[in-house]
């Protein structure tokens, strides 16, 4: 089989492989598309454990099961979640799924044509796709996912004004689920096609981030925002961000700076004003299962997100696509194809 094996950004490298045999409790798995997802291209984050197959945005099909294998057979469209908590530590107990201490299983590569899923994933990470979700929409169940999770820690609710900073694909979904819950949308993004994009699907105003964006939101809506969700690791976009949240508020960091670059936090002023700073990194079971429901709705449509479908001979131009930013926004490798 083929599969694509990431140095860095730069040097990506298509390999034959010896197709697995599962055992008796693993299966294997038919890879139709896998999302590049913006983590995939951050380096300072996936380098430390490079050479790596990369890809957990995944569609795929059951093609062998082990002999213990009981529910899932061949024909089978499944999702796997790239891995899976405990459910029984404390962090799991209290909903931090994604702080679980007990995660040793990830889901090989999906930017291969075949994955060797492991017991734990089988048991607790596989998902049965509804027949009205296609393989190319599945990959969008776990980045939604992680949207529903970030908005629910936000508490985002019906009536509310919401700021999402940075109009890539993530920006998007965001922009998308916070539309269901009758919010008011601002979008802001320095790619104009972006911010074009983001108010054809529902943002109510649109900002050009290279603008006084604090001025042009309280210019255009006559106040702050209830919740500012950062989906840019931008250092321009930080220091924008806190003097776009209004008293009470709420700013949810989505995506983070490199570990090398300082963020300076005016805690005297979210003191003051009952401001709240969270983090959202991944998702959990629940957030899973609820991304999948609003999929097969049909309330979150993601069909209009996807820009580029490629071959996996051609995923360093979709790496170069997700990075340079200019052309697309989902972009989606078919291993079988091409």
């Amino acid at each position: 089989m083929k599969v694509s094996i990431w140095h860095n950004n730069k040097d990506i490298k298509i390999e034959e492989t010896p197709t697995p045999k599962p055992g008796p409790k693993e299966m294997l798995v038919k890879v139709h598309s896998c999302g590049i997802c913006g983590s995939d291209i951050v380096e300072w984050y996936r380098l430390p454990r490079a050479p790596l197959v990369q890809g957990h945005e995944i569609g795929a099909e059951v093609v062998e099961v082990g002999q213990s294998i009981k529910n899932y057979r061949p024909g089978d469209r499944v999702m796997i979640a790239p891995k899976v908590p405990c459910l029984k530590c404390s962090y799991c107990k209290n909903g931090h799924y994604p702080a679980c201490s007990n995660v040793k299983e990830r889901l090989p590569g999906g930017f291969a044509q075949y994955i060797l899923v492991p017991e734990v994933l089988v048991e607790k990470g596989t998902y049965r796709l509804p027949d009205s979700i296609s393989y190319d929409q599945s990959t969008f169940i776990e980045p939604l996912a992680c949207v529903v999770r970030a908005q629910h820690l936000a508490g985002i609710k019906q009536g509310q004004t919401v700021l999402v900073m940075g109009c890539g694909m993530s920006g998007l979904l965001h922009l998308k689920l916070a539309k269901t819950k009758k919010c008011t949308i601002i979008a802001t993004d320095i790619n104009k096609t972006r911010l074009e994009f983001a108010k054809k699907i529902g943002a109510d105003t649109v900002i050009d981030a290279s603008e006084n964006v604090p001025e042009r939101l309280t210019a255009e809506i006559g106040r702050k925002a209830d919740v500012v969700v950062l989906n840019t690791s931008a250092l321009s976009a930080i220091d924008q961000a806190w003097k776009c949240v209004d008293k009470g508020g709420c700013l949810v960091f989505f995506a983070v700076p490199g570990p090398d670059k300082p963020v300076t936090i005016p805690i005297n002023i979210l003191w003051t004003q009952e401001i709240k700073v969270l983090t959202s990194y991944y998702c959990g079971p629940p957030d899973i299962t609820e991304a999948i429901k609003l999929l097969e709705a049909g309330t979150i449509e993601v069909d209009d997100l996807v820009t580029h479908r490629l071959p996996l001979e051609d995923i360093e131009k979709g790496f170069r696509l997700v990075i340079e930013g200019q052309e697309s926004i989902k972009v989606i490798i078919r291993p079988h194809e091409g």
